[in-house]
């Protein structure tokens, strides 16, 4: 099975990643924004870091087919921390990987924005940071998401949010 974190940045999403890891034998965190960098690294300098890398098809096809492998070469849970707020490449992703026949319990988590900013914060990112300046378009995007289940992180910790999301393997 697949487990996708999603939510604005700053609201805990790697955290509970790493809480859930814990809780699940067999799981393992995969980080996206590490085909990102990869991809940074290869292109050729007059094409690095120019926008999301999100918006690169390469990025979302490939996360979605080595996704897919890993889906189906081991047996483990593969949960994956990212935020991915428009609803065509969460279509091209998430449900790329359902169309093929793979389980994706899709979860989004919310907080407030006085939350999330104090989160931010306490990550070390500045008032005004560039995370900071997405968090508008990320509430607004993530609210008008379908398929997935939210889960509202005011008050809690890493832990107590991955206990909320009752993953059971398939």
């Amino acid at each position: 099975m697949i487990v996708w974190i999603n939510g604005p940045f700053g609201v805990g999403k790697t955290s509970v990643a790493e809480a859930l890891h814990k809780l699940l034998p067999e799981s393992h965190v995969y980080d996206p924004e590490l085909t990102g960098a990869f991809l940074w690294t290869m292109f050729p300098p007059e094409m690095q870091r120019k926008g999301d890398f999100q918006d690169i098809p390469l990025w979302r096809s490939f996360n979605r087919e080595l996704l897919a492998y890993l889906y189906e070469t081991w047996p483990g849970t593969l949960i994956v921390p990212m935020t991915l707020v428009r609803p065509d490449y969460v279509e091209e992703i998430i449900g790329g990987l359902r169309n093929s026949g793979i389980r994706v319990e899709h979860f989004v988590l919310t907080a407030s924005p006085e939350t999330i900013c104090r989160r931010l914060r306490g990550r070390g990112e500045p008032p005004g940071s560039w995370a900071e300046q997405q968090l508008p378009r990320c509430l607004a995007a993530l609210e008008g998401l379908t398929g997935c289940r939210r889960i509202d992180t005011e008050g809690l910790d890493a832990a107590a949010v991955a206990e909320q999301m009752r993953i059971r393997p398939a």
